[in-house]
């Protein structure tokens, strides 16, 4: 059983598992080791995890100090962080995509003094600037191959294998492990636990200071409100643990829980690994599940004829059994049996490519467009979306399994209060708590904020940043608007994405390019329209679509032009702008748009590694290709 108290720390979660719910031989961790799938214990774990601690003892580290961590999801990367957390020191891990400036920055700003790396790319790149990093004394590469690598004479920081310090698994003297016992039963809550870095979308990246108390408890009540994950269940998982998302919402259910950990070897082998693992739960971004749909339905329909009229049959015949189940009505005989049907013909053949026993999955990161749901919900496939942010731990609200509203990210946890505070007047319009659920309630919109024990520390040596995201009152502001609608939150977008066109109408991108992107011809899409007469847009195409309707050999996709300029290929999209521009009010919908050739990228420094578009660098960017935009003849509405 999980064992919460108040005194509970990540550390302390994992060895209640070994005392309460598994024995220690049990397997914890699963990864891909060759052609096969290696399970570890554990007994296995515990003991790597204390031999990192001993090795940092014995080289001086102690409570306090920051620990880097620049590796993918990997047996490695938690052997490593147990290891630091049951000593105190605190988890800065790294965006293994970072530029080599904003890792030497991350790493000054935060003092690291040993890093963990995961390949060959990224020891390189560390090696560049080590010298530049005056507190990072060890460098600490987990591959085999790093021995290849030449090391500069004058690298001050030493290159300790990590396989060597594991070495010690299992041979601690007992006064040792006594040692390394005595410091984490000593840990209190409000010790920190981790610094991570927040990219956001503007500006210097700041670091979130986060405790143990606000990891532990954000486990515990989202546990409450999902109270069907339990010990037996497969975690796959694939989104970074550099992010505050997977952390919680994978790693320290699972340490909390007793669950296994899958780790997947790659974005591009996630498919073929689901197959392989079968995961019972995974935790997901809208991208992800928005590919599957769209593939769904290109897959289900592009044969025509017999073959698409079954598919779409038995997705309405998911939606009628979905809707009736969830207005807690009987479906009747005749609607189950042609449910069951469906199942057969269609909904089974989809899930048997997730691995056929996927019980859920979570959708954190951004907003899930209501379609998208609604179609996993047709199939059977349950989507609980959660909201929050770093600086909130980061789940401030999450679905109830039982009670789906879609289009929203959940009631509010326990233990906290969010308030809806109106963007012009600053006047508080309402405040929600888990116990003041009602699913009938709604209220106007405007910025949330939280208040609470999800709430951070504060930006570390950053007291002014944090004086300005945390009220004297304690309301931590989220910069984003929204609402509640039916009891649940409702995320209308970023307050510092809002576009006020010119004549003074507010335009929140996300809603009105979710609509576009119902378009199975569109990847991404970037709106602009910020004191500006109407709105444009710079569009992403879908390449698989894009070079099938036109027989496109993949060099078109290599060329340098930035974008698109054939007028078939502009037409072709164009009609489904104009489509879906019916659904929209008239000061929403694009009147004019440029096809970008390629997707906007982390390495151009166009996205953050949480793939939300930075607005400024991109309108900089492209200012050019923007003005373009507003200088052309557009048709009238």
């Amino acid at each position: 059983m999980v064992s919460f108290n108040e005194f509970s720390t990540i550390p302390s979660l994992l060895r209640n598992v070994v005392e309460n719910i598994h024995k220690p031989e049990d397997t914890f961790l699963i990864h891909k080791k060759g052609d096969n799938w290696e399970e570890i214990s554990y007994r296995s774990t515990l003991n790597a995890a204390d031999a990192v601690s001993a090795f940092c003892l014995d080289h001086g580290i102690t409570k306090g100090d920051r620990m880097g961590l620049m590796i993918e999801n990997s047996p490695e990367y938690v052997y490593y962080d147990q290891g630091i957390q049951q000593i105190g020191a605190i988890n800065v891990s790294i965006y293994p995509t970072l530029s080599e400036h904003e890792v030497e920055y991350i790493i000054n700003d935060s003092g690291i003094k040993a890093l963990l790396i995961g390949n060959t790319f990224l020891f390189k790149k560390v090696l560049k600037i080590a010298n530049n990093c005056k507190d990072l004394l060890y460098i600490i590469p987990s591959f085999e191959e790093y021995t290849k690598v030449v090391l500069s004479p004058d690298l001050r920081a030493k290159v300790l294998y990590f396989e060597d310090i594991l070495a010690k698994e299992g041979k601690l003297e007992a006064g040792v492990v006594q040692q390394i016992t005595d410091i984490r039963e000593s840990l209190r809550p409000a010790d920190t636990s981790a610094l991570i870095y927040t990219s956001g979308t503007t500006g210097t990246p700041k670091g979130v200071m986060l405790s143990h108390n606000n990891f532990v408890r954000n486990v515990e009540v989202c546990l409450q409100q999902i109270p069907v994950i339990d010990e037996t269940e497969t975690f796959l998982s694939f989104l970074p643990l550099s992010h505050v998302f997977e952390r919680t919402a994978t790693y320290h259910v699972c340490c909390a829980q007793g669950c296994k950990i899958a780790f997947a070897q790659s974005l591009e082998l996630l498919a073929k690994n689901m197959g392989e693992v079968r995961p019972t739960v995974m935790s997901c971004v809208p991208r992800l599940l928005e590919k599957i749909h769209d593939k769904a339905i290109k897959s289900g329909t592009s044969a025509g004829g017999t073959k698409a009229k079954i598919f779409l049959w038995a997705l309405d015949i998911g939606q009628a059994y979905r809707q009736k189940k969830e207005a807690d009505q009987n479906p009747g005989l005749l609607l189950s049996l042609k449910k069951a049907i469906a199942e057969k013909l269609v909904f089974s053949k989809i899930k048997e490519k997730t691995g056929g026993r996927l019980k859920f999955m979570i959708s954190g990161g951004a907003a899930l467009p209501k379609n998208v749901g609604e179609f996993f919900g047709n199939l059977g496939i349950k989507i609980l979306e959660g909201f929050g942010l770093t600086e909130t731990s980061p789940v401030m609200s999450v679905t109830e399994f039982h009670r789906q509203v879609y289009g929203t990210v959940g009631r509010v946890i326990p233990g906290i209060e969010i308030g809806i505070q109106d963007i012009d007047t600053k006047h508080m319009v309402n405040v929600q708590t888990h116990d003041t659920f009602k699913e009938d309630f709604t209220c106007e919109e405007g910025e949330i904020l939280v208040r609470g024990h999800c709430v951070m520390q504060g930006y570390f040596n950053k007291p002014a940043e944090t004086a300005e995201a945390i009220d004297k009152d304690g309301w931590f502001h989220t910069g984003d608007i929204g609402r509640f609608f039916k009891g649940n939150l409702q995320i209308t977008d970023r307050l510092k994405n809002m576009i006020v066109n010119a004549y003074g109408k507010n335009v929140y991108p996300t809603p009105v390019e979710n609509i576009y992107l119902k378009s199975l011809k569109i990847d991404q899409l970037f709106l602009i329209g910020d004191k500006r007469e109407y709105l444009t847009a710079i569009i992403i195409p879908n390449q698989e679509n894009l070079q099938e309707a036109f027989n496109l050999p993949l060099s078109f996709f290599a060329k340098p032009d930035l974008f698109i300029e054939e007028k078939e290929i502009l037409d072709w999209i164009g009609k489904d702008i104009k489509k879906y521009a019916a659904d929209l009010a008239k000061f929403e919908r694009i009147k004019n748009f440029k096809i970008k050739r390629h997707p906007f990228s982390m390495e151009e420094g166009e996205i953050t590694p949480t793939m939300k578009p930075k607005r400024k660098v991109i309108e900089k960017k492209y200012a050019k290709i923007i003005n373009d935009m507003y200088t052309e003849s557009v048709e009238a509405d």
